[in-house]
């Protein structure tokens, strides 16, 4: 829970850059979870990531909470070595819109259960997941306000005509993430 009592101590927020195949990655959170993922926007698709991939922590990585350890494991596995990326765990959340109790939660808990690396899910698709059919627009909403990018895995959902639809880091990155996938899957 976010402490918000007067009184309360207020989480003490570390970050970390992790620079990645598709650039630096900012990762904020405390020893109670994370806050937020940041993704870069590009407006080039980086060329051969897939065999130089690196991921290396490039600042903050001194005192790091153990949630945001999780985070740079789970996010260098996720690009390096995706098929270690079952054994390890999903880093806690400590961000408020994870917290409420909401149909935006619901769908991200969802779409972080339910489709898996290499799968694409449509937004109607998704909004039947979550509980309501007649939601598909609720659920692009939801989509724009996760906080936790690639973890929660709103780049995995697409229009029901196959297209990629929107991202909030540019839709490059969305169509490299799919693509990284699906070539890591077919590897798999």
């Amino acid at each position: 829970q976010v402490n918000s009592k007067p009184g309360e101590s207020q989480c003490k927020e570390k970050h970390v850059v992790l620079l990645s195949p598709v650039g630096k990655i900012e990762i904020s959170g405390c020893e109670t979870g994370l806050h937020e993922i940041k993704l870069p926007k590009m407006s080039v698709l980086p060329s051969g990531a897939e065999s130089s991939a690196t991921c290396e922590v490039c600042e903050g990585a001194e005192e790091m909470p153990e949630p945001l350890e999780q985070c740079t494991a789970w996010l260098r596995a996720y690009f390096c070595e995706p098929a270690t990326m079952g054994s390890l765990p999903v880093p806690a959340f400590h961000h408020p819109l994870l917290q409420q109790d909401s149909f935006t939660r619901q769908v991200l808990w969802t779409l972080l259960n339910d489709v898996k690396f290499g799968e694409a899910v449509s937004y109607k698709q998704l909004a039947d997941l979550a509980g309501n059919s007649r939601a598909a627009r609720a659920v692009g909403g939801a989509m724009r306000s996760n906080p936790i990018p690639i973890i929660i895995p709103c780049h995995r959902v697409i229009r029901s005509s196959g297209d990629t639809g929107n991202y909030g880091a540019g839709q490059l990155l969305k169509e490299w993430l799919l693509s990284h996938e699906k070539l890591q899957k077919e590897k798999l």
